[in-house]
């Protein structure tokens, strides 16, 4: 099937085609009709799979202009990231419409977001924070709502915002159409569906887990973090097809560490991205990343789900993630709309047991493939990596409270309680000094 037999307007077809898209992934096909037909929908579909166009094709086909410019469509996501990258696709689709869409997320100056709203808006794209203090600041009218997406749901969720979603699904109008894609259908997604949405359609589309064919994965047994270090290197100066590759790490530390260690082999061609660098500095990286100016960028798991950036030839597993549904987020960044793409994972033995996890997951083993014969093995290791000196703790047996007496224990000399002092008479001092009383003397 190719897009010009689904239901699309000219305008959508005009646009697809600047795009050069012709043919729609399974997602996108399945889904279709389906949400043309009013029904709400619950989406399962892993990264990579194209589920953003998947309801912003139908939706955008079903929006109707209006004189009133209130928002008709609102989609809800994770991460700031990912708004930018909901809006652009927006906007790419919405090229011949008469349409105008914001988006709005937290870290920044909420006036100007206002503002935008309140010049008219259809299409509102939103971080779950930062919409309902635009909703209770008045600026964002939920009236004229007709179509709810919610994108990323379980991620939503893991960072969260189950309190935010809820306060907004009921402010939203009730008629209306909801629309939910996620990775995974948790017990927590699926009681927000049963509580919210009326007799979803379940489309199902290669959901986390399932090994995306378009993606060849392979893995390399590396001892220590430095070696790992010295891979990347080697990989990178080797292979000139390497030219946008995505290398995640565990953690931020991680990121900059290795930031570091690789940048002065690489100068100019290297960014990092993590959830403590600053919102121009992340933005600025993936769109250096996007025009060619880095060649690979070092990032964490926070914005695994928000970089959206077209033909990245390779995504590197510097380190594997505890989650194993991550992995698949990670590798997802490549071999996006069925084109080919490669995954590499390095992988330490304290690894092997996430390794496990996640090959029961894909029901899929990792391919192992030998180390290079000119890679060199480092014997340095981290802190991190150095066998811990453990010290045996002995422990006192204390008696049992029964068996000890009260406390006590001597007051301090200062602290002793003094006999009272007895008064004597002037009358019984005399007495005791020359044996027979003495009286004063009466004044003169």
């Amino acid at each position: 099937m190719t897009f010009s037999e689904l239901n699309l307007n000219t305008p959508l077809l005009n646009a697809l085609g600047d795009l050069g898209y012709t043919t729609p992934t399974t997602i996108q096909e399945r889904a279709f009709s389906v949400i043309m037909s009013g029904r709400d929908v619950c989406g399962i579909a892993q990264t990579g799979t194209g589920k953003t166009f998947a309801y912003l094709l139908p939706c955008l086909r079903l929006w109707k202009y209006s004189k009133d410019r209130f928002p008709q469509i609102l989609i809800i996501v994770p991460t700031r990231e990912l708004v930018v990258q909901v809006v652009e696709q927006v906007k790419k689709l919405s090229t011949y419409l008469t349409l105008e869409v914001v988006g709005v997320y937290g870290g920044v100056n909420m006036k100007p977001q206002a503002a935008a709203l309140e010049n008219g808006a259809d299409v509102v794209v939103a971080t779950p924070g930062r919409l309902m203090d635009l909703a209770y600041d008045g600026a964002m009218k939920m009236k004229a709502i007709k179509r709810l997406i919610i994108d990323e749901m379980d991620e939503m969720l893991n960072l969260g915002f189950r309190t935010q979603v809820n306060n907004i699904l009921d402010l939203l109008p009730t008629k209306r159409q909801n629309l939910l894609f996620s990775a995974t259908i948790t017990d927590d997604v699926e009681l927000l569906i049963k509580t919210h949405f009326n007799d979803p359609v379940i489309i199902e589309a290669a959901p986390t887990g399932t090994p995306l064919a378009n993606i060849k994965q392979v893995a390399y047994d590396v001892p220590n973090f430095y070696t790992k270090v010295n891979l990347l290197e080697l990989l990178l100066s080797w292979d000139p097809e390497m030219s946008k590759v995505l290398v995640f790490v565990a953690t931020k530390s991680l990121a900059d560490q290795l930031y570091e260690e690789i940048e002065p082999k690489f100068p100019g061609k290297v960014g990092v991205i993590h959830s403590n660098k600053e919102q121009n500095h992340r933005f600025n990286t993936v769109n250096q990343f996007k025009d060619g100016t880095y060649r690979f960028i070092i990032a964490t798991d926070i914005i695994a789900r928000g970089i959206d950036v077209e033909h990245v030839t390779h995504v590197i597993n510097f380190d594997l993630p505890e989650v194993p549904e991550n992995y698949m987020h990670r590798i997802g960044r490549t071999g996006r709309a069925d084109k080919p793409g490669i995954a590499i994972a390095f992988i330490t033995e304290r690894e092997k047991e996430s390794q496990a996890a996640i090959e029961a997951l894909m029901n899929y083993m990792i391919p192992i493939l030998p180390l290079p014969t000119d890679l060199e093995i480092s014997d340095v290791l981290t802190e991190d990596e150095k066998p811990k000196v453990r010290m045996k703790e002995v422990l006192i047996k204390l008696p049992k409270r029964e068996d000890r007496g009260a406390a006590f224990h001597e007051k301090s000399e200062k602290n002793r309680k003094r006999p009272a002092v007895k008064k004597v008479s002037y009358k019984d001092k005399m007495m005791a000094k020359y044996g027979k009383p003495i009286k004063r003397k009466p004044k003169k």
